[in-house]
């Protein structure tokens, strides 16, 4: 029977309920009640009553509570913004159910934008009415050449149009030339244009975008894995999928690790497509954030290109994500909700019925195994575009090359530092330490400074005149006594930091232009002019961390020196030697990428090892198979699975007591096992001791269930404990 709308708001009309999810650790939705003539199906954004405040959430699937809806609080507001749709609704709920996540904490990253929820204002506009100004000079007929076919303009723009200042566009106003119109507001980014500037590809890089582009041509869920060498057109490749996809008038993400500094990228963009991408990262201003979640919801922005967070943006019609580096730790979110945008990227792609484009030079062993495996589609380019050669690559073997006394650089790599600078060409110095050396201790008695609040030493930042911790952030003036002992000028700085090198660099070549580039000398906007200043050549030697090695295109650069291959080989990480072969292919990457001759010099003391074999052999062949055998033989992921549970309190008693009572509460479990307790390897940080549990299973294993019914069954959290769950940790610390 059908309904008339008059009953719908009629008083007599029984009172609904609906779920609501809010941004905060609950398990599950909140129930609210409807007020009469308020609809709102699930997705519909509202905002709730939450104790004494109001608070943004998501009408969530489900249906009507059992409990009478005229108990409940009433939902005080539907927002005017498109409903989250029900492949979002369905990954928020499986990045909870797999992180082990409060859904609420989940939904809070697609919610970061509040004030986008309602329309933008309309702009104030100007219409042509028909008739001339009393007196036409060359300037107002400028503007009525430009406005004359009727259509609606800013002032602004109609002045910037026609070359004129915005007082002539006033002056014509007044005398009733034109009438005030309301218009939409103009959109953050132009609409990319996929036919702007096509590459001209060939060869491999042909055969691989055709690939590309079928996958999304079939507008189903897919992986594929670009796996190519820098400089090998991976991202022209995928450039082409991007623009099929625009051809289709769908929209496409593109997630970049350290995209605030990948100024390059959007300029290459730009070319291709005529306009460049909305960006989206923790260092836009609110205003930008706000105007790219709307416009990303309406399918106004076509493009994003974004941090791992822009995984959780709200798609009109989304269809292509590219995850571009792969194999970057930078995916890994560890706050709150513990996820690798890289995995949940595939997800959220298979739920969306998209394809997704994975895309390294060096592919973690996890993607290389799915594509062994068939389930990704390997998309292989094993030669730099254009035929560039790949640079020389040799190791340096510290123990017959060592350096001076006090100094950390051989004589090998200085020569070759010197020669380069007389072909007016670049070199790069990477050490992955930040600062001036990792440790400083007192001659006399041996003290070293230790941050009080956690259990890591305090690196000393010459250039600010600090010693500072790399946990918590503690810092104090860099003292000129020791505390312990009193003796005045017997500090001596332990190891080196890029600050060092640079030092050293300078002794050296002291008319050479040295620049040091790390992400604790200024912000975002000075990293930024100063990678585009290295592209224009207006460096020598560039001293730099991991941030350089991140897709950046110098073209006069033909020398990388690695200051310290062996770094990251010296601790526990079972990603150890893989971490280290990324990152040093990554950076010997950056030499030659424009076809000059170009060399690569790695100092280790390790020169057998088989990373360092792997990489100047040019072999990754052999060793992702040797790593792959190895990951296998250990049951590690992805032949296995691992939890890690960071239990931390204020007392070192209460966290061992807790995680030990946790373990006690496991349930029996066939194939999965639990090390631990055992104090974390940073055993403090900002205070609060920690203790970890590792739990391990076979690929198969419910490790999700395994681990909520060892919680479900613990002793419960206090104000003063918390446990912290890592599914598939990228980090041991």
């Amino acid at each position: 029977m059908k309904q008339d709308s008059h009953d719908l708001f009629s008083p007599a009309s029984p009172a609904r309920s609906v779920p609501v999810l809010v941004p905060m650790p609950a398990a599950t939705p909140y129930s609210y009640s409807l007020p009469d003539g308020m609809v709102a199906p699930p997705g519909s954004v509202v905002q709730v009553p939450l104790g004494p405040r109001k608070v943004v959430g998501v009408v969530w699937d489900g249906g009507e509570n059992a409990v009478d809806a005229r108990k409940l609080r009433p939902v005080e507001k539907i927002f005017d913004c498109p409903p989250l749709d029900p492949s979002m609704r369905r990954f928020i709920d499986w990045v909870a159910s797999y992180t082990l996540s409060p859904p609420g904490l989940v939904a809070r990253m697609a919610l970061r934008a509040p004030a986008a929820f309602d329309p933008e204002p309309m702009v104030e506009g100007l219409r042509f009415c028909g008739h001339e100004p009393d007196k036409l000079t060359p300037a107002r007929r400028k503007v009525l050449e430009m406005a004359a076919d009727g259509l609606s303009w800013t002032k602004s723009g109609l002045a910037h149009a026609a070359g004129v200042s915005t007082s002539v566009i006033d002056g014509m106003v007044k005398q009733g030339v034109f009438e005030q119109v309301f218009l939409p507001p103009p959109p953050l980014v132009a609409p990319p244009d996929p036919d702007y500037a096509p590459h001209r590809l060939a060869g491999r890089q042909m055969d691989a975008a055709e690939i590309a582009v079928d996958a999304v041509k079939a507008r189903d869920f897919s992986v594929a894995l670009i796996d190519g060498v820098t400089g090998s057109g991976k991202t022209e490749v995928y450039f082409e999928a991007i623009a099929e996809c625009l051809r289709q008038g769908r929209q496409a993400l593109i997630l970049l690790p350290e995209i605030a500094l990948t100024t390059a990228f959007l300029d290459r963009f730009h070319e291709r497509f005529g306009a460049k991408p909305a960006e989206w990262h923790s260092d836009l201003a609110t205003r930008t954030r706000e105007k790219v979640w709307r416009q990303a919801a309406t399918g106004e922005i076509r493009v994003v290109a974004g941090a791992r967070s822009a995984l959780f943006l709200p798609f009109e019609n989304l269809g292509l994500i590219i995850v571009d580096e792969e194999h970057d730790p930078a995916f890994k979110q560890e706050d709150r909700v513990f996820y690798n945008a890289r995995d949940m990227a595939v997800v959220r792609g298979r739920l969306a019925k998209v394809p997704v484009v994975l895309v390294s030079a060096t592919p973690s062993v996890e993607s290389q195994v799915n594509s062994q495996q068939g389930r990704y589609t390997r998309i292989h380019l094993p030669t730099r575009f254009a035929d560039a050669a790949m640079p020389d690559l040799h190791l340096i073997d510290m123990r017959r090359h060592p350096p001076e006394r006090g100094g950390f650089l051989s004589p090998v790599l200085l020569r070759a530092v010197g020669k380069t600078i007389e072909r007016q060409q670049q070199a790069l110095l990477f050490l992955n330490r930040r600062g001036y050396a990792p440790l400083t201790l007192c001659r006399v008695c041996g003290h070293r400074f230790q941050c009080p609040q956690c259990s890591s030493w305090l690196v000393e930042h010459r250039f600010r005149g600090q010693i500072q911790c790399h946990q918590c952030g503690y810092a104090e003036p860099t003292p000129q006594a020791c505390p312990e002992c009193g003796t005045l000028d017997h500090l001596v700085a332990c190891g080196p930091g890029v600050e060092r090198i640079a030092e050293e660099v300078e002794r050296h070549f002291p008319d050479a232009r040295t620049l040091v580039l790390s992400s604790d000398l200024g912000g975002v906007k000075r990293l930024r002019l100063e990678l585009e200043a290295v592209a224009r050549g207006e460096a020598d030697i560039v001293i730099g961390t991991q941030l350089v090695a991140k897709g950046h295109n110098f073209p006069l650069m033909t020398l990388v020196g690695i200051v310290d291959a062996d770094v990251g080989l010296a601790n526990g990480d079972p990603r150890a030697a893989e971490r280290t072969f990324q990152l040093l292919s990554q950076v010997t990457g950056r030499a030659g990428r424009t076809g000059l001759k170009s060399h690569g010099l790695l100092q280790t003391y390790q020169p057998q090892h088989p990373v360092m074999q792997a990489i100047v052999s040019g072999d990754a062949d052999a060793f992702y198979e040797r790593e792959i055998v190895e990951r296998e033989k250990a049951i590690l992921p992805p032949f296995g699975r691992l939890v890690s549970i960071i239990v931390s309190a204020d007392s070192r008693a209460e966290a061992e007591t807790h995680a030990r009572q946790l373990r006690q509460a496991a349930p029996q479990a066939s194939g999965i096992s639990i090390l631990g307790p055992a104090e974390a390897p940073l055993a403090m940080i900002r205070g609060r001791h920690r203790f970890r549990l590792l739990v391990h299973g076979r690929r198969g294993s419910d490790m999700q269930g395994f681990v909520r019914a060892m919680l479900d069954n613990g002793p419960k959290e206090r104000r003063s404990i918390q446990v912290q769950v890592d599914v598939d940790p990228q980090s041991f610390l």
